[in-house]
């Protein structure tokens, strides 16, 4: 009977200790240390620099059971973003993905010595928008390996502040469906594209002539930001376009604010 009585206590005290973590990382509030990480070639270059890196980004420094989470997605993120080549590194750390990407100009330079301009990196991450309940965060960045000109753009992370989960489309939207209807009327309203027209008589590049959602998504004080990249709708000449859709207006389709 006590060893039944001294299961059902530790049980319990288990299970209360496993609330009182998700409570905890429900109602902490998040805070971050910016860390910075350089990186330049160390061969010898016509220019000041063959081949620089420059990295910042926030990192959860407190709330555990969501800080491995967050900052690992940051990093596979800057990962994906800093690299040469068919796909990203192997590195397991801010440095050897610097280390990589100096590494892939240096190869490079000493195969065509004279045709090698420098090599840039950049990746600016802060934080966009928080709330009780999530946590946007917006990576800058910018990238030259050679050609006319380097790729400039922003990409956003979104999570769950309770979990660290990172939120895709269909976790914030209810209905991506209807949201595309209103989204199509807001974009053709701010570019002035009658509804009578092609999605495309004004130069933008929707494939098959149909308006389509971004790639990605920002929380604002004022509404849901939706974002297209450089290339993504229209030429590189164009530059980005952006459509804000008013929570007054975004709300009804919203599952976590």
């Amino acid at each position: 009977m006590k060893t039944v009585l001294l299961s059902i206590a530790i049980a319990v005290t288990f299970a209360s200790c496993q609330k009182d973590k998700k409570q905890n990382s429900e109602t902490a509030t998040l805070e971050f240390q910016t860390k910075t990480y350089e990186k330049k070639t160390a061969l010898p270059c016509k220019t000041a620099v063959c081949a620089e890196v420059k990295i910042v980004v926030p990192e959860v420094s407190n709330v555990a059971v969501v800080a491995d989470s967050i900052n690992k997605k940051i990093f596979n993120t800057v990962r994906g973003i800093v690299y040469f080549g068919e796909k990203p590194s192997d590195g397991k750390t801010y440095e050897e993905v610097m280390a990589a990407f100096i590494d892939s100009y240096d190869k490079l330079k000493e195969e065509y010595a004279d045709e090698r301009p420098g090599w840039e990196a950049k990746v600016e991450a802060s934080v966009a928008y928080t709330s009780d309940k999530i946590l946007n965060i917006k990576l800058h960045n910018y990238t030259f390996t050679g050609g006319a000109h380097g790729y400039d753009g922003n990409r956003s992370l979104i999570f769950d502040k309770a979990t660290g989960k990172s939120l895709e489309k269909n976790d914030i939207l209810k209905d991506t469906i209807a949201f595309k209807v209103l989204a199509e009327k807001k974009f053709r309203e701010k570019f002035k594209i009658p509804a009578t027209k092609p999605i495309n008589s004004t130069g933008m590049m929707f494939m098959k002539e149909v308006f389509e959602l971004p790639q990605t998504y920002f929380y604002t004080d004022k509404g849901l930001l939706l974002y297209y990249n450089i290339y993504e709708i229209a030429a590189y000449v164009e530059g980005p376009k952006e459509v804000l859709i008013p929570y007054s207006e975004a709300d009804t389709f919203l599952k976590i604010k």
